[in-house]
């Protein structure tokens, strides 16, 4: 009875769910008039994702149909870091990519705010990229998620590991 719960608070994204929004907005982007004559497209380069257009404001759409296609898919808008439009050629490219884990600054402010706002007894350590939240009381634990996702983070949370 007495044995600890747990969870982890951690920050990832699903690659296969980044594919498919990026796979729908592909097509989007293709069948769309308002994208026709513009050298429009969207795709993989490596890790990162490149938009490409003939103008600065075809470029922010095509970003804004692949932010649309996240945001359906589950995806949190949080965890996608879009570069400003630049100007390669006759193209606009803007260069996105997908940021995991949280670092140890974010960890500290979470651990800080569980400290003081949190239920009595609940303990956090920091793991690497994530953080461990660990309570003797199910309620507590319960609790301390509620208050994480109140508070408006510049990354994505997600909860994991609930033991």
């Amino acid at each position: 009875m007495a044995a600890e719960s747990s969870f982890d608070i951690v920050s990832k994204v699903d690659r296969q769910e980044v594919d498919n929004a990026l796979n729908q907005a592909v097509k989007e982007v293709r069948q769309r008039f308002d994208f026709k004559n513009t050298d429009a497209s969207i795709a993989w380069s490596g890790e990162a994702i490149e938009l490409e257009a003939n103008s600065e404001e075809r470029v922010k759409a095509v970003l804004d149909v692949f932010q649309s296609k996240l945001v359906r898919r589950g995806v949190s808008l949080k965890s996608l870091d879009a570069g400003e439009p630049r100007s390669s050629g006759k193209l606009y490219k803007i260069t996105a990519t997908t940021s995991e884990g949280i670092t140890q600054e974010n960890a500290k402010k979470v651990s800080k705010l569980i400290r003081d706002e949190g239920p009595k007894g609940v303990k956090t350590q920091i793991q690497g990229d994530e953080l461990r939240v660990s309570s003797k009381s199910r309620d507590d634990l319960q609790t301390v998620q509620a208050l994480i996702k109140a508070q408006d983070y510049d990354f994505a949370v997600q909860f994991s590991n609930y033991r």
